[in-house]
């Protein structure tokens, strides 16, 4: 991948505690959500550890140096979901979790000739809203005037989502079946949608629209003429899913992006000081703070089932077994289910709505070290500093959603796009610990990239066709970018599936779509957090609410087992 020399720099840090025979819970897989839900674990007075594959803590959220001096957020790389209650509650300032807030968010140039010499136009968005204005009436007065509505309007939707997230999905069966005592007290999980509808109040119908409509036909053509502004909204809409603005269920893929909050402030995303495995070096350091043992290069083989089909601790690669009350796996299902738990003790129901699970991924993330900064034809830079533009989500062949349309078929076509949608960011804009002085490390998420390239593994070749393709694209909106490029890092789906065991390549732990969100995420019998198996759970972002470095996943399933032990 043009890397010769990689280097964990956060999260390498050893826990030097001594391995134990026997735990009360043992979290398989050392990524956010099984930091969360360790660190809650711990603070319940479980003794709990922490297995992690990989030399380096932090899953998807991590800090790697690919190229000496470049410290990149490898694979996810903004921060915005993490739920306050979790920041608060794990005292993550305290431990280290620093952000760097952006303003402006995003930033979109365009591909024409400037009028009369003038730079071609772009469209800049932040939390200012008379910039906000003035920036959209270059391409239309009604769009500007209606924004603010229509950022009012998706406030007020993601607000109401709130409630759900830090709860687990309404249960079902304990309402429908079992004793009276029990149905009353599976009464309470209706709480959080009760809020969710009180929330909502009369906005319900269009809270409905927008799960499930395409995000635009039925909403952004709705509020919108603008081609660039719409595009841009769009981009929110499929980002990480192999889907397009056209299709149905976009809309709650752009209201999972902009529910998050930053110090405070709706849909802003920020920037981790030393890069994502900040956030995950901060739980863990939390964690540790409780008394919670976290171990790397730990690989599980297997999750130990006893005679009475209950999870009794794992089985390490190297024929180790640890011991625990109950397992928590991190893991997509996928692996969890066909990979870690033996088939045997599964029915083959279940073992074949598993293989269901719709892990399809469109991303190829591509990092790149650089020795100067892009200046950008439409806001030009020529002495090198650094414009408020370069600290947002730069999007770029978003000119119309018809470019990202034909992106997206090519795709499903078995081919990697010719004219692929790029999120630019430029962390080291804001943090200056991530590059050495004057020189930046910058992530391109691409879309859109089939699994296969028509039904053929990705080579080498075909990995740097693709980068080279990506770079092209990028030196036509700044020219000079090419020549700026010291070293670049690679990851198609395969390999964010090989490296972070990422099933697919999807980022969420599986598809953000509707028929697996809420009561069927990852399944409508897993979504809960409990398995077939007693006392093995998922605490990924496989499981409700999804994927996204927002910690509820683990928060949700630690409260389930620590349930289920109270009760035992």
């Amino acid at each position: 991948n043009g890397a010769p020399v990689l280097r964990t720099v956060v999260g390498l840090r050893r826990s030097y505690a001594t391995r134990k025979s026997q735990y009360d819970a043992l979290v398989i897989g050392g990524g956010h959500n099984g930091l969360v839900a360790a660190a809650y674990l711990q603070r319940g007075g479980l003794r709990t550890a922490v297995l992690e594959r990989r030399h380096v803590l932090g899953g998807a959220a991590v800090t790697e140096e690919i190229i000496p001096g470049f410290r990149f957020s490898r694979c996810s790389y903004l921060l915005s979901l993490l739920r306050p209650h979790i920041c608060s509650d794990l005292e993550l300032k305290k431990h280290g979790l620093k952000v760097y807030r952006r303003n402006p968010h995003a930033f979109t140039p365009m591909l024409e000739e400037g009028l009369r010499g003038a730079p071609p136009r772009s469209l800049t968005l932040g939390s200012d809203l008379a910039i906000n204005q003035r920036e959209i009436s270059k391409f239309s007065q009604k769009d500007a005037e209606v924004y603010a509505d229509f950022v009012a309007h998706l406030e007020k939707l993601a607000a109401a989502v709130h409630p759900l997230l830090d709860a687990p999905p309404v249960d079902i069966p304990g309402i429908t079946a079992g004793p009276l005592r029990h149905r009353l007290a599976a009464v309470k999980t209706c709480i959080p949608v009760v809020k969710c509808g009180l929330t909502l109040g009369t906005k319900v119908p269009d809270f409905y629209e927008i799960l499930t409509a395409p995000i635009m036909k039925q909403i952004l053509n709705r509020w919108f003429t603008s081609e660039p502004l719409k595009a841009t909204l769009a981009t929110d809409g499929v980002i990480g899913a192999m889907t397009s603005p056209s299709n149905p269920g976009s809309g709650y893929v752009l209201l999972h992006h902009v529910m998050g909050e930053l110090e405070r402030e709706k849909g802003a995303w920020g920037y981790v000081e030393g890069g994502m495995g900040g956030v995950s070096q901060a739980i863990a350091s939390s964690a540790r703070s409780y008394g919670a043992d976290i171990f790397t290069e730990k690989d599980v083989e297997q999750v130990l089932v006893g005679s009475d089909c209950a999870a009794k601790g794992v089985v390490l690669k190297d024929g180790t077994e640890i011991h625990s009350r109950v397992v928590l796996s991190n893991a997509t299902p996928y692996v969890t289910f066909r990979k870690l738990t033996p088939q045997s003790s599964l029915s083959p129901e279940f073992i074949s709505a598993v293989d269901q699970i719709d892990y399809t991924s469109p991303v190829t993330k591509i990092n790149v070290a650089v020795d100067r900064l892009p200046s950008f034809l439409a806001a030009p830079t020529p002495d090198g500093k650094p414009g408020p533009h370069h600290q947002c989500s730069i999007h770029l062949n978003c000119e119309s959603v018809a470019v990202l349309e034909t992106a997206y078929k090519e795709a499903i076509n078995g081919r990697p796009s010719a004219r692929p949608m790029i999120e630019m960011t430029v962390p080291s804009v804001l943090d200056p610990t991530l590059a050495p002085p004057g020189c930046h490390v910058i992530s391109l998420f691409t879309q859109f990239t089939p699994y296969h390239i028509e039904g053929k593994e990705w080579t080498d070749q075909d990995r740097q066709a693709y980068a080279d393709r990506v770079i092209d694209w990028v030196e036509q909106y700044a020219p000079g970018f090419k020549s700026s490029v010291i070293g670049r890092d690679i990851l198609t789906p395969p390999d964010l599936e090989k490296i972070f065991g990422l099933s697919g390549g999807n980022i969420f732990h599986g598809s953000m779509s509707l028929d697996q969100l809420y009561l069927a995420r990852p399944l409508p019998s897993l979504s809960d957090y409990r398995s077939p198996i007693k006392g093995l759970y998922l605490c990924g972002s496989g499981s409700h609410p999804g994927g996204g470095v927002m910690g509820s996943p683990g928060w949700n399933a630690a409260l389930a087992v620590m349930a289920d032990l109270k009760h035992q």
